[in-house]
This record gives C-alpha cells, sequence and structure tokens, in this order.
C-alpha cells in the first residue's frame, strides 16, 4: 500500500524548537562551560542527551511551569549533577539561560518552507514553551504568513510528550476549522515528544531529521515521511500540488 498524498491532509502541528528552531546549539553552549568547569569530559551528545532526560523530568514534575522556570531549573539541576557550589553567579547563570529564547535561530530553510507550507495547510503550533517566549519566535518566524493556531504548554498545562497535549490539538483544529485527526500531520524532529504520542494516538507525522539532532531521539517511533530538512517537505508538498 502506497504512502497517502502530503496534499490531501489539511493541518500541520508543529514542534517548533529543534523542529523550526536550532535548540541544540544554545542548548550545548549554556550547559558545556560549565561540565568544563567541572572537569568533566562530556561530548555534545553526552551534554544533550543529559539535558533533555533532566528537562523532561522536570517538566514531568512541574506540569504547569513556565519554560523559562523549566530551563533555568534544568541548567541549576545539571550544575548540581556535577556537585558545582551554589552560588549567587551559578544562580544567575541559569535565569539567563531560562531567559534565552529570543536569542534561538530558525534552521537556514524554516522561513521559507513555512512560508511556502503555508499555502498548502493550516499551521498549528504545538509546542512546549510558554506565550511570552515563542512571542519572540513567532516575531523571527512570521516572514510573509501567519501561523493559524499557537497551542502553548502554558494553555494546555502540560509538556509534551504527554498525549493530552496532542488531545488538545486535535479539539482545537476541529472546533475552529473542522479538521478531523486524519487530516493532521504531526511535523517534528523529536520521536520522543512528538512522534511517540502521535504513534499512540493514530494521528499521521512527519520526521523532520536535522542532521546530528540528538536531542528527543530516543525511544521508538514510526511515521510515514521522513525529510533532512522542513525545506525538503515543502518541496515535496510543492511538487503535489504542481
Amino acid at each position: 500500500m502506497s504512502d497517502p498524498k502530503l496534499t490531501q491532509f489539511k493541518a500541520l502541528s508543529f514542534d517548533v524548537y529543534g523542529t523550526l528552531i536550532d535548540w541544540e546549539t544554545p542548548v550545548h553552549d549554556a550547559i558545556a562551560p560549565i561540565v568544563r568547569r567541572a572537569g568533566k569530559n562530556w561530548s555534545r551528545k553526552d551534554i544533550l542527551t543529559i539535558y533533555t532526560d533532566v528537562e523532561t523530568d522536570i517538566q514531568a514534575q512541574n506540569p504547569t511551569a513556565l519554560y523559562p522556570t523549566v530551563l533555568a531549573d534544568t541548567y541549576y539541576a545539571i550544575a548540581k549533577r556535577l556537585d558545582l557550589p551554589e552560588t549567587p553567579e551559578l544562580k544567575e547563570a541559569s535565569v539567563l539561560f531560562g531567559n534565552s529564547i529570543p536569542d534561538w535561530k530558525p534552521f537556514p530553510d524554516t522561513i521559507d518552507a513555512l512560508r511556502r507550507l503555508s499555502k498548502h495547510y493550516k499551521l498549528v503550533v504545538l509546542s512546549n514553551v510558554d506565550r511570552n517566549s515563542f512571542s519572540f519566535t513567532q516575531k523571527i518566524l512570521e516572514q510573509g504568513f501567519q501561523f493559524d493556531l499557537i497551542l502553548t504548554a502554558q494553555d494546555i498545562g502540560s509538556y509534551k510528550p504527554d498525549l493530552a497535549n496532542f488531545e488538545y490539538m486535535l479539539n482545537a483544529v476541529k472546533e475552529k476549522y473542522g479538521i478531523e485527526k486524519h487530516e493532521v500531520i504531526v511535523t517534528a524532529n523529536s520521536r520522543k515528544h512528538d512522534h511517540k504520542p502521535a504513534n499512540s494516538l493514530g494521528i499521521a507525522s512527519s520526521w523532520i531529521k536535522r542532521e546530528g539532532s540528538v536531542m528527543g531521539q530516543s525511544g521508538n517511533a514510526t511515521y510515514i515521511w521522513d525529510f533532512e530538512t522542513l525545506g525538503e517537505m515543502a518541496d515535496a508538498a510543492d511538487n503535489e500540488g504542481k
């Protein structure tokens, strides 16, 4: 049986950080200095894997915490794991990291791809972030298009991979646009945060690989399509539409 056509769907539900925005670079660049200070020889993969595990635990324990708090708490928890002394400077560094989202940059293909995909689909944000932090990202990304629906962890009261986030998204797109589950594609890099829950709920998904990505890649998940970049997915949708 052949795969369905991309263009027979009506909405894309996007993970943002890791799929549209490069989050691994700022996370690594923030954590690497405290790893070196502790005299550890962690690789980039080690840093990003440990960061993801710690952050996921904090999100599960504090599902209503705003994302800047989650970031700061994750930084601080890793510093404690490294046995670094609890100093005012360390606390200040954790808060600075928590407020760093406005500086996170999109992948080179992201904005053009979103602009093209907006001609085929409703574009839905489903992100582990808070409204205020995303507002900075939104200003960076929305060039020649607008997201149709923005759903954050703050709105929902939990963090992905909680199935409640995806159920909330499905209810929202149905209520606002009359779009059913079988007309939605979860479009994401993270297998852990997005593809596994999409599998559990029977939602089609497209894996945006992002070469060398580490965060959220643990565990088994399936997807109908896989593309190296979002630009490649936009190319495929454009070609189907010709």
